[in-house]
């Protein structure tokens, strides 16, 4: 299935098959996922403060961050994690 689309249509036309259907979410999977991320913070609570320094130290000291992006989703949800390297290395905006 086909989960959030953007559908954004240059002058000639968009590069993609536009979806017959596009299927969202129920209230009940949008308040599990919540759930699901508020458990998650809190299970990990003491570890993804560390988690997320070794990350921000591995961008920082321009390294190959894949490894250690690896252990971090391991504690840390990916929220944390964007905003984490934000922090460290700012957010790309394109040029309109």
């Amino acid at each position: 299935p086909i989960m959030g689309v953007n559908t954004f249509l240059s002058s000639e036309g968009s590069p993609t098959i536009l979806p017959g259907e596009v299927i969202r979410s129920t209230t009940e999977e949008k308040q599990y996922q919540i759930d699901m991320l508020d458990a998650l913070h809190k299970f990990h609570h003491d570890s993804a403060p560390e988690a997320i320094t070794r990350l921000k130290q591995c961008a920082v000291r321009n390294q190959n961050i894949f490894e250690e992006l690896m252990e971090t989703t391991k504690t840390c949800s990916l929220g944390q994690i964007t905003k984490a390297l934000y922090e460290v290395g700012g957010q790309y905006r394109r040029n309109m």
